[in-house]
């Protein structure tokens, strides 16, 4: 199995627009892996893209990516949806449109039924762009809990009752990877996590001191929405998870590459996403 973290960022890109503060100022002189996109996830054994920031479409470019043949989507959060337009950059071709050639090779779109419920109320006074880029034969929409695309089985778990936000489990032959990039906290009880080679989990909160000093009290109600790096330790320990990749790094956590890079050091086994890195099982 081979997937590309193209976009390990979080809410906010980093740079984040504007901001002269060192880690952006810096991002903006070096690039990438300093700079990062938007959170997404990439798998090449079947052309598969996992969710669309607002930047996915340079993302793509970055990582060089020749082929998008699936998207699929964790929940609604628009760090996780609103680049959706890329659907008509990779698919949409205006000049054969305008004789009456229509798109050959849809993409896939798919996910739980009800994320696919809540992503079809995103659009314009037009209605929903899902709807849109269908009737453009853009795209074919589904709704799975389970499917096997190429050599790959995917399985969807809903974090909760609410049935909103899905945590991805990749199977090729003997190995398994994770991928829970938002809102996956408290982290949903299932014995198919056990024994995972590698989890890709976001949301968690790197360090007690923050961007510009910022000192996260142990009261902060972010503690109880996010991990803590204490909290991504235990859930290793307890589903025996061989390697853990945290992503979705907010630019408010205030770390560099390099700051991110020796704190691994300090951790057995847990290593921090940057654009572009690759994990081949």
């Amino acid at each position: 199995m081979r997937l590309k973290i193209i976009g390990s960022g979080g809410c906010v890109s980093t740079p984040r627009p504007l901001c002269q503060c060192n880690i952006c100022i810096e991002a903006r002189e070096k690039g990438f892996p300093y700079a990062r996109c938007g959170c997404s996830l990439y798998i090449e054994d079947a052309n598969i893209l996992i969710d669309t920031p607002e930047d996915i479409a340079d993302a793509l470019n970055h990582a060089d990516i020749k082929e998008v043949e699936y998207l699929l989507y964790s929940h609604i959060d628009p760090d996780h949806t609103m680049g959706m337009r890329v659907i008509e950059q990779l698919r949409l071709d205006w000049l054969a449109n305008s004789i009456g050639m229509k798109c050959k090779n849809p993409i896939t779109v798919a996910s739980l039924p009800s994320i696919i419920k809540d992503i079809k109320c995103q659009g314009t006074k037009y209605g929903s762009a899902l709807d849109y880029y269908e009737s453009m034969n853009l795209i074919d929409i589904q709704a799975f809990t389970s499917l096997d695309l190429a050599s790959i089985h995917i399985d969807l778990i809903p974090v909760d009752e609410t049935v909103n936000v899905a945590v991805f489990v990749y199977t090729q032959n003997s190995h398994k990877v994770i991928y829970a990039p938002c809102d996956v906290k408290p982290f949903p009880e299932n014995d198919i996590f056990m024994d995972a080679d590698c989890l890709i989990i976001g949301n968690t909160i790197v360090g007690d001191v923050l961007k510009d000093g910022f000192v996260l009290e142990k009261d902060n109600p972010l503690r109880g929405e996010l991990f803590v790096m204490d909290e991504i330790v235990e859930l290793k320990s307890k589903y025996h998870i061989k390697r853990v990749i945290i992503t979705h790094l907010e630019e408010d956590w205030g770390k560099s590459y390099d700051d991110y890079m020796n704190l691994q050091k300090q951790f057995d086994g847990i290593e921090f996403a940057y654009d572009g890195l690759e994990i081949n099982l």
